[in-house]
């Protein structure tokens, strides 16, 4: 006997949740590979730097974190390398030239992206949100 699948859940395109949660995930590499361009460091260092330079926009978690800097590492786009710091094992990660690489290209790909948006969307954007960043929020 075959069962019919469940129905998936519903998208609520008016949630500003669900778009700043899409923004997030698409841009959560872009600002790994960017962090890590300003010098080695350790996972947990990484989620603040990228905090710091959000703004507070993208914050990885440790769930998020951690499989894409395996990812990259298993792509050759960073090295892992077990220290010890302040005390403590840490793995430290640090760009290759394949990932400074993938850095340059991502950066190009995100300008012309968000240029487009600017360019098509110039009028509407008065009526959006008034700061950079805003909590996440059902609207």
């Amino acid at each position: 006997m075959c069962r019919a699948a469940s129905p998936s859940p519903r998208v609520d395109y008016r949630s500003r949740a669900y778009w700043a949660g899409t923004i997030k995930m698409g841009l959560s590499k872009f600002f790994l590979l960017r962090a890590l361009h300003d010098g080695p460091m350790h996972g947990y260092d990484l989620a603040r730097a990228v905090a710091r330079m959000t703004g507070g926009c993208c914050s990885p978690s440790e769930g998020a974190l951690y499989p894409v800097l395996r990812e990259f590492e298993e792509g050759g786009y960073v090295t892992g390398e077990d220290q010890v710091v302040q005390g403590r094992r840490r793995r430290v990660y640090a760009l290759t030239e394949a990932g400074r690489e993938a850095f340059r290209v991502a950066l190009a790909a995100w300008l012309e992206a968000t240029d487009a948006l600017r360019d098509c969307c110039r009028g509407f954007a008065t009526a959006a949100a008034p700061s950079r960043c805003t909590p996440d929020r059902e609207d």
